[in-house]
């Protein structure tokens, strides 16, 4: 081995120590009871994947991407770093970008939260903008080619860089989690879709470890997720992005796995974030979009079981915090100007909450 192989092995063994020592500082994110009525006999979990270091659930895939990359040969010491990310990602990979001395560029459409931005480049990444969603994949490729870089491609690699068997991925956490709670084995687990890399894991643990739960995967307005889903039609393409930042695409991403899913609910904007404005009060702090409409679909499922007078539980994520987006979905002049009248769900999510009929 030459000195320049031995100067890489080097590098490629300190980077995976580092990656490792983050994870082993970090304690596991909490499992968090969502409070409804006792009576109805049914048991909601907010998997609260804010705690991570960066505040959100693309912690735990940008740390799986990072391992994935230096140990394929991709990314080695002073290789720049291009994603393209409608923000969470992003800030994750930063992170992880700066602990390995690495520069990162994000590749982002020019609507995404001012807060993500700030936190991008808090962790010494820079922001390149895009003006349509959909040139995020070609410009990032642009880049990574002129700079001599590694485009991390999230959409691609989500699915492969993490284990789904376990190695403590967010399924195995879940269901260890769930170990000692009335219902341990939940009737439902309800995620999201952004790269799919979530809902493939999950899915493929449950056939994995022979479980019994299904699988929802909820989708915003503007997203082909759904109705490639429901029309075995994975070439869907759309015409804009989605305005639920971190969930739903304009393409069938090559990470979604729709095989592992048992069901898909289309969830409006409106309705999501309506959702975190109604939970707000009862969580006692404010939770991004994506939760929302985590939340939106999960009580739709539960409507259904108090119907059927199923007695059970259901699991969902709350994926970052609302921090991230005062000046958006918590800014009402935003949501007006979006076009967005939240009084028909919020009347809905009431009439749910007090009587549990959807």
């Amino acid at each position: 081995m030459d000195r320049s192989c031995s100067r890489t092995r080097h590098w490629v063994c300190e980077a995976v120590k580092i990656i490792e020592a983050d994870a082993n500082r970090s304690a596991d994110t909490h499992l968090l009871r969502f409070p409804l009525p006792p009576d109805w006999g049914i048991d909601l979990y907010l998997k609260d994947e804010s705690t991570h270091p960066t505040g959100s659930l693309k912690h735990r895939l940008a740390r799986s991407l990072f391992l994935y990359s230096i140990c394929n040969g991709w990314v080695a010491g002073g290789t720049p770093v291009i994603e393209a990310s409608s923000g969470s990602t992003a800030v994750s990979e930063a992170y992880f970008a700066r602990l390995l001395g690495l520069p990162f560029i994000a590749v982002m459409p020019r609507s995404t939260s001012e807060e993500k931005v700030a936190l991008i480049e808090r962790e010494g990444g820079r922001c390149h903008f895009v003006d349509s969603p959909s040139a995020i994949y070609d410009e990032s490729r642009r880049l990574a080619s002129e700079l001599g870089g590694h485009f991390m491609d999230q959409f691609t690699h989500a699915e492969r860089a993490t284990d789904w068997r376990g190695n403590n991925n967010i399924a195995e956490s879940i269901f260890d989690q769930m170990k000692l709670e009335a219902s341990p084995e939940p009737d439902w687990v309800v995620v999201g879709a952004g790269t799919g890399g979530t809902s493939a894991t999950i899915g493929r643990y449950i056939h994995y470890r022979k479980l019994n739960t299904r699988l929802a995967v909820v989708d915003p307005e503007h997203s082909v997720f759904f109705d490639a889903w429901n029309n075995s039609d994975p070439s869907l393409i759309g015409a804009r992005g989605s305005r639920i930042e971190g969930i739903g695409r304009p393409r069938v991403e090559p990470s979604f796995v729709g095989q592992v899913i048992d069901r898909m609910i289309k969830v409006p904007d409106a309705a999501s974030i309506a959702t975190i404005r109604f939970v707000e009060t009862l969580l006692g702090r404010r939770v991004g979009g994506s939760t929302g409409t985590n939340l939106w679909g999960a009580f739709q499922i539960i409507s259904e079981m108090r119907l059927s007078r199923t007695r059970g539980s259901v699991v969902t994520l709350l994926c970052d915090g609302g921090e991230r987006y005062a000046h958006t979905y918590y800014d009402d002049a935003w949501v007006t100007g979006q076009g967005m009248d939240l009084t028909p769900f919020l009347g809905k999510l009431q009439d749910f909450h007090s009587t549990g009929k959807w």
